[in-house]
């Protein structure tokens, strides 16, 4: 099953450097029978889906880490579906669809490809970062500036072109 792992540079450094995604267990997103029951029944839609939610855990993380570059991170992994389960309250609340949980660690050599921000995508992931805390609590000019991060899309670089990002 393909998951969605959703990341920070610094973390992405982490993986690499460790070869593996964990320890433990991750959060992650993927095409689940409520998300395929929400979105259609194409594939490269649910998939795309599946890795804009990865995106949106992926400012959250970027929310709460500061010193991290304005830039989202989503490695997309290949992993057993023994591996994956729902997660908590995924099937029931529209704002978890395709919400799983992967028991770890996974190997980087799983990876299919890594998603990131480009660069002039920053200013706006920034931005909504910031705003991330406000837009939760419903304000909604803070709620457009969340939304702005999602005009940008990730770029898809290869496995092999990690050092690149990293450097």
């Amino acid at each position: 099953m393909r998951v969605y792992v959703p990341l920070t540079l610094p973390g992405l450094a982490e993986a690499h450097g460790k070869g593996e995604l964990g320890p433990g267990t991750l959060d992650a997103y993927a095409v689940t029978p409520a998300l395929r029951e929400w979105v259609s029944d194409d594939i490269e839609e649910l998939e795309y889906t599946a890795l804009g939610r990865a995106a949106q855990a992926s400012l959250r993380r970027l929310a709460a880490r500061p010193d991290a570059a304005r830039r989202r991170v989503v490695v997309a992994v290949d992993v057993p579906d023994a591996a994956v389960a729902a997660a908590s309250g995924g099937e029931q609340d529209p704002a978890a669809l395709g919400a799983v949980r992967v028991t770890g660690p996974v190997p980087m050599k799983k990876a299919a490809a890594v998603h990131v921000d480009a660069s002039d995508a920053e200013e706006a992931v920034a931005a909504a970062a910031d705003a991330l805390a406000a837009a939760d609590g419903g304000d909604e000019a803070a709620l457009r500036t969340v939304d702005g991060a999602e005009d940008h899309d990730l770029m898809w670089f290869g496995v092999q072109e990690i050092p690149g990002l990293l450097g």
